[in-house]
């Protein structure tokens, strides 16, 4: 599947390529955005270029408007939830964190999934410990659930986690239009 351009007011999300393998390590090599995904840092370039040939179909790069920057990625993928709900997942730079960035980008790819893959509940999880996560979902309109744990993919680290979700009736993921509030 090939992803459209998306522009919010300072981002534009577009399908990510090998050719951006370079700038996602940036993201997917910092063990301090890293600390508390599923997965393990990344040791190359390489390993990130060969992910995004593998698994990057349905994965957004999110670059910076103002001067062109890739400062993240993200997407809405299937759930092992069940009930049809779609998962909200993104990285960004550690250098980009906390400047609304995060929350611009998931109302982006919300509105986008709403609309263009009939997706109506999504869900959102993370790591208790990383309450930046679950500020960034809320600003979207998901609300906290429960409790769950999730591992990395080594088995290295386990987590206890918060688990949000939201249906579409009830957030305002269209305010990502013009981000004016």
């Amino acid at each position: 599947m090939s992803l459209p351009a998306i522009e919010t007011e300072r981002l534009i999300l577009r399908q990510i390529t090998p050719d951006d393998a370079e700038a996602v390590f940036e993201i997917r090599g910092d063990e301090r955005v890293t600390r508390y995904m599923s997965y393990c840092t990344y040791d190359s370039a390489e390993l990130v270029r060969e992910s995004i040939e593998n698994f990057g179909d349905d994965t957004f790069a999110i670059v910076r408007k103002s001067d062109g920057l890739l400062i993240g990625e993200g997407g809405v993928y299937d759930s092992n939830m069940g009930n049809d709900f779609s998962e909200i997942g993104y990285n960004f730079r550690y250098d980009c964190l906390g400047n609304d960035y995060e929350a611009e980008a998931v109302r982006a790819m919300i509105k986008y999934a709403a609309e263009n893959l009939d997706a109506k509940k999504f869900c959102f999880s993370h790591a208790e410990e990383d309450t930046d996560s679950g500020s960034v979902i809320e600003k979207c309109g998901l609300k906290f659930d429960r409790y769950g744990t999730f591992s990395k993919i080594d088995g290295s680290t386990e987590f206890r986690s918060k688990i949000y979700v939201g249906f579409i009736e009830n957030m305002t993921y269209i305010k990502c239009e013009s981000e004016e509030q």
